[in-house]
């Protein structure tokens, strides 16, 4: 069985995606090249999780390998330590810390494995990182309006692009939940619309959809022809140019490049993303006098904390007394 087959990534699109070199570390033996290929083909559920902690594994290799520790039982705390220190002058903390999250339960894995005596990074202590405001680029909610309103939906794709984006806006769903949807996870119950979302670690939330959502959607699933399709994806893919949709769900980065495109013709100039509705929603959401622990269940948070890292109803506050500099 191939690297490749071991770990499920979608495809070898997908995992030529790393842009990485083989980890020669981690391979240097039959028995460790298993255990190895292992770790993420069965300790790892979250394709973006596994990914990430493949990058590290490739990256942290290569950077032993020039410096010619070539086996593992060489690798020592204190090499995983001036590892992260110059990991630390190009990347930002966060990214640092996953990196030694994905080194840490790597090595616990090849330690019970029996590949390894101790685990190097056991020991070495991360950045020390405080986060009470998120950095995703916000719309207020009359920026939303005119990029919904100013999405032509005289096509399939126009009216794609409309519902998917409204199903983030209005329910703060991630967007990887909102394109693994499937058709028959939009339907009635007690006389109105419900979306179902798929989250982290298998979790299923459902949410009621909120009246402009349901126009979105209906108007989408009667437009595409997809009602008769329960079990095809809600949100494919277009089919080259044109206005034929594909079998095919969209990925996080034909989101991304769709999501840019309506912002430049809708005449915005904020650098948005995919993660830009769920904090676009929540904020306008606390905005117009939402608690916060219900915003929380919408969004599927474990943690009202991390719920407050999209709500920006600060920023306007600190625009108005910046104003107060009258010069």
């Amino acid at each position: 069985m191939s690297p490749a087959e071991l770990i499920p990534f979608k495809g070898p699109r997908d995992l030529a995606a790393v842009k990485t070199i083989p980890p020669a570390l981690f391979l240097a033996g039959p028995e460790a090249s298993k255990r190895f290929w292992e770790f993420f083909a069965v300790n790892i559920r979250n394709k973006n999780t596994r990914r990430a902690y493949y990058k590290a594994a490739c990256r942290f290799s290569e950077w032993c390998g020039r410096r010619r520790l070539g086996e593992l039982a060489s690798v020592t705390p204190i090499h995983v330590a001036a590892y992260i220190e110059e990991l630390l002058q190009t990347l930002s903390k966060p990214s640092v810390k996953q990196h030694l999250a994905g080194l840490r339960m790597l090595f616990d894995w090849l330690v019970v494995g029996h590949i390894m005596d101790v685990n190097p990074a056991h020991a070495v202590r991360g950045p020390r990182f405080s986060q009470k405001k998120g950095k995703t680029p916000v719309l207020a909610a009359e920026e939303a309006r005119t990029l919904l309103d100013a999405i032509d939906t005289g096509s399939m794709i126009g009216l794609r692009d409309r519902a998917l984006i409204g199903l983030m806006v209005f329910t703060f769903a991630r967007v990887g939940a909102a394109i693994g949807m499937k058709i028959e996870d939009y339907f009635i119950q007690g006389r109105r619309g419900w979306v179902r979302l798929h989250e982290k670690g298998g979790k299923r939330h459902d949410v009621p959809a909120h009246h402009k959502l349901d126009e979105y959607l209906e108007a989408y699933i009667a437009g595409a022809g997809l009602a008769a399709r329960p079990k095809a994806f809600l949100f494919p893919t277009a089919k080259g140019r044109g206005d034929r949709l594909a079998d095919s769900p969209m990925s996080q980065a034909d989101a991304y490049r769709m999501i840019r495109r309506r912002a430049a013709d809708a005449g915005i100039k904020t650098k948005i993303g995919n993660h830009t509705f769920r904090a676009t929603g929540i904020t306008a959401y606390l905005k117009n006098g939402g608690r916060l622990e219900i915003a929380q269940q919408i969004a599927a948070h474990e943690s009202s904390r991390t719920t407050g890292l999209y709500d920006r109803r600060g920023d306007e506050i600190s625009l108005d007394e910046i104003e107060r500099v009258g010069i």
